[in-house]
């Protein structure tokens, strides 16, 4: 199994550079949902929201992550009525959820990998589908992503790996 060191960051709120970061991740799960969302159900099967929030949180620190992980669905629904506003506490506790996992886990191993890098996406699939499964009482709500969004889930693990170990080249 391919493991490498990262050079990871740790942003502050006191650092442009942290808005900057922001603001290009946000731009990113700002045009891929568009772009999943010309397919039929693509939304639903790619969970396109979160992919750009696993990588900033997991580059570039959970600051520069969870201001990501915010804005990017308000900006969505905002500019596209998607996600609906029905749907956004349920998805910015996940987007939440990924962006605090995802640098905890950075700082805790400072290294990257696929199996960190799956565990963080299906600790926050999970978290979130307790905690949705407590606001909506629904369970196939709950179970929704893991069922419907499996391939989005393995883009998410598989993607953001190899876009993560591209940034570190960088």
């Amino acid at each position: 199994m391919n493991t490498s060191t990262v050079k990871l960051y740790s942003l502050s709120y006191r650092d442009i550079r942290t808005y900057l970061v922001a603001a290009s991740f946000i731009a990113g799960n700002i045009l891929l949902p568009q772009l999943c969302h010309a397919i039929p159900n693509g939304g639903a099967t790619f969970l396109p929201i979160y992919f750009f929030t696993l990588v900033a949180a997991y580059k570039f620190g959970w600051k520069a992550g969870l201001l990501t992980a915010i804005l990017s669905p308000l900006a969505n629904t905002l500019l596209f009525g998607m996600p609906l506003v029905s749907a956004l506490p349920v998805i910015m506790i996940k987007s939440v959820l990924l962006a605090s996992a995802a640098g905890y886990a950075a700082w805790r191993f400072n290294k990257l990998s696929l199996p960190i890098i799956a565990g963080v996406v299906l600790s926050y699939q999970i978290a979130g589908g307790i905690l949705e499964l407590i606001y909506t009482g629904s369970l196939a709500a709950a179970i929704q992503d893991l069922r419907i969004g499996l391939p989005g889930i393995l883009v998410q693990i598989i993607g953001g790996y190899f876009l993560i170990r591209y940034l570190l080249k960088k």
